[in-house]
């Protein structure tokens, strides 16, 4: 449980620490909140020639909300997502998901951006910022980018994310008046990690979806945008039956993962499952 040998710098600025990993990005880590790195690091399952603390950033911190869209550094921790009221205010769903990350401890020193950019296939936020359509702002060498986050998680913990770029900030437009969110997860009972988590939008016009926007994760090897069931619910109610139908194409067009805790046919039924209760609670 002792780690390989490293050094460290503590970087004062966003072009600091792009500078010093792109002169050796396959030998370089970044440490944010540190819950995967570190734990990797005494198991020698990561073994970096130099690990870049961006704990210090002041750039990387911070929630704006403007009359543009919201951002949020990626330096902001779960318990300050869930603390602050201006974004609950326009934003409940990310207290909602915040209670749900973990415990206390994680919470407090846990960060979004590093949760993104981790892309654990079981993590909370990747379904919330993709039912959310937001865009995840990538710093490099040569500037930034933006990328959608339905394209921004490739694989388990693989982003769109090049080896010497860091995840900046999160990027969400405002959503149309009428908008609501919902997360839902079956936790894993040791770890607290979504078994399956669901993040649902929906904006109904004269009863009927006008809009809707639907995040997985937990189920397969990465947060994903569905498109089966949203298409087929768009122009309609949200009645029952309509709902048990987006349910079963949910289930049915995800490529389940399966492990020692769950089946890939028991993750597909708490996918039917828990979209049909996150549905049921958008349309009352």
């Amino acid at each position: 449980m002792i780690p390989a040998a490293f050094d460290y710098v503590r970087a004062s600025s966003l072009a600091q620490a792009i500078d010093l990993l792109r002169d050796d990005p396959d030998g370089t880590k970044l440490l944010a909140g540190g819950h995967t790195l570190l734990p990797a690091l005494k198991l020698r399952l990561a073994s970096p020639a130099l690990l870049i603390d961006i704990g210090g950033i002041a750039e990387l911190k911070g929630i704006e909300i403007s009359e543009a869209g919201i951002r949020i550094g990626a330096l902001t921790t779960h318990a300050e997502l869930f603390a602050s009221e201006p974004l609950n205010k326009e934003l409940p769903v990310f207290r909602q998901a915040a209670s749900l990350i973990a415990d206390p401890q994680v919470r407090n020193r846990g960060t979004i951006g590093g949760s993104l950019a981790n892309a654990d296939p079981a993590a909370d936020w990747p379904a919330v910022v993709v039912a959310l359509k937001a865009e995840i702002e990538i710093a490099g060498a040569h500037g930034f980018r933006r990328v959608a986050a339905r394209d921004f998680f490739v694989d388990i913990f693989s982003t769109a994310l090049a080896p010497d770029e860091i995840l900046a900030s999160i990027r969400i437009p405002r959503p149309k008046p009428g908008m609501r969110f919902i997360y839902r997860k079956i936790r894993h009972p040791a770890s607290g990690f979504a078994v399956v988590g669901i993040a649902v939008g929906v904006r109904l016009h004269g009863g009927v979806v006008a809009e809707i926007c639907i995040g997985v994760t937990g189920a397969a090897n990465h947060a994903f945008a569905d498109q089966h069931a949203a298409d087929f619910l768009t122009g309609k109610m949200l009645s029952r039956d309509n709902i048990d139908q987006a349910a079963k194409l949910l289930g049915e067009t995800t490529e389940c993962l399966s492990d020692r805790y769950a089946s890939a046919e028991y993750r597909a039924n708490l996918i039917r499952v828990e979209i049909r209760r996150a549905l049921l609670a958008l349309s009352s």
